[in-house]
């Protein structure tokens, strides 16, 4: 699984610098999509993938056991925060595009 997370970070940062690198305004916002997916994805699988382990202790379950719950907290952080970039990049583009 880990394997598969790890491989799938290096393909959205090679295509987001491979869309960063194109000629156009739209390559621009459709690559720092990607790098920021990137790194959400980056920053979650530091949490450790753990398979069925539980968001919430019950009494019985062992504390060394549960998902953790800091990477998720920042990837929904970090979700939100890309997504008004890029509308206020979205707002720029169609800004300057409208002279």
């Amino acid at each position: 699984m880990e394997i598969l997370v790890a491989l799938t970070i290096g393909l959205l940062v090679a295509a987001g610098i491979h869309r960063l690198l194109g000629a156009g305004r739209i390559n621009l916002l459709v690559g720092l999509i990607l790098l920021s997916q990137a790194a959400n994805l980056t920053i979650f699988a530091s949490g450790g993938l753990r398979h069925d382990a539980p968001a919430l202790i019950d009494g019985t379950t062992e504390p060394a056991v549960m998902a953790d719950p800091l990477p998720q907290a920042l990837v929904l952080t970090a979700i939100v925060i890309g997504f008004g970039i890029l509308a206020f990049l979205l707002a720029l583009i169609l800004r300057s595009t409208s002279k």
